[in-house]
């Protein structure tokens, strides 16, 4: 039991590291992405393709070679330039979130940077991510990890906009963080499974007796619509128990599915909806794996998001 204990310790302390190196990862993943259509510039485009809106340049010591794979590398001790910011710097922190005031005896954790093995991964700058999101809206939906990763990516970039220049708002199931000089909004969606569940509201909600709507998305979809960056992430609430009640087809038709069939069929209607309501051209789409657990349904739902142009990752932090 001690042994157990010990191992559960371990792998809770190391936690808020990963979720801390998603978020860089996923935003360094953003960034490459954009720096790959244009050597010297990033250019913004919303709405129609014609409407080309202000470029942004890019040192030459911050791009990123195409190559380069983010997520094979190693953690590296920086007491220099890390942490990025602190628990006692960022007004939006939740208790649950927030290591240290729980009672966290060290700060250590917060020191630990991934470094890619092929190449160098520029220092995060919350300037130039505002100029990539300028007049555009970046969405993180999922359950409370994403509610964290959301939080994070507001703690990094709050810092460099004036109080007065910038709006924090909770519109349930929504929060919204905006940078008003740059039109720019971070937005955090609670949809635990990403389908629809009667989990779905955002305070009032149980892991104990989940009931998923396999086949149905399209209340959520609505909020999704339009959305430049979408972030998605579903995995812990599936893995309460190894069965989970779920309807498919008519609501009143319950029944028990294995979790890995479920999370397959969710993830199909899932992409369905992707590939109905996306635009490749105008939009990106990410899906942030944690654990492995959720991998024989994410092989199975591989095709179509791989159609859907959705991109995924992280499997080096798993």
């Amino acid at each position: 039991m001690k042994t157990q204990s010990a191992v559960k310790n371990q792998i809770q302390s190391l936690f808020p590291v990963l979720l801390a190196s998603l978020l860089v990862l996923g935003t360094a993943q953003l960034v490459f992405d954009s720096l790959k259509s244009n050597k010297s510039y990033v250019f913004q485009f919303y709405g129609k393709p014609e409407k080309q809106r202000k470029s942004v340049f890019v040192l030459p010591e911050d791009r990123i070679d195409e190559t380069c794979n983010l997520f094979e590398g190693q953690w590296v001790w920086d007491n220099v330039s890390y942490p990025l910011y602190k628990e006692d710097s960022c007004p939006y922190l939740v208790k649950q979130t927030t290591c240290l005031k729980n009672g966290r005896p060290d700060s250590f954790y917060q020191n630990w940077r991934w470094q890619p093995n092929s190449c160098k991964l520029p220092r995060f700058d919350p300037l130039k991510l505002l100029d990539i999101l300028r007049n555009k809206r970046l969405m993180f939906i999922g359950d409370s990890v994403q509610r964290a990763q959301f939080e994070s990516m507001v703690c990094l970039v709050q810092s460099v906009v004036p109080k007065e220049k910038r709006s924090f708002k909770r519109i349930p199931p929504r929060k919204i963080f905006k940078a008003k000089e740059y039109n720019a909004t971070i937005e955090y969606y609670w949809a635990p499974f990403i389908v629809e569940s009667n989990s779905d509201h955002a305070t009032n909600h149980t892991v104990l007796k989940r009931l998923v709507h396999l086949d149905s998305i399209a209340k959520h979809g609505k909020s999704w619509e339009g959305v430049d960056v979408l972030v998605f992430e579903s995995y812990v609430w599936w893995m309460y128990r190894p069965q989970i009640n779920a309807t498919y087809g008519s609501v009143e038709n319950v029944q028990e599915y294995n979790v890995t069939t479920a999370y397959r069929i969710a993830l199909e209607t899932w992409t369905n909806w992707l590939e109905e309501n996306i635009n490749p051209h105008l939009q990106k789409v990410f899906f942030m794996r944690v654990g492995n657990g959720g991998q024989a349904a994410m092989k199975t739902a591989s095709m179509s998001l791989t159609q859907s142009k959705v991109h995924t990752g992280a499997q080096g932090l798993t």
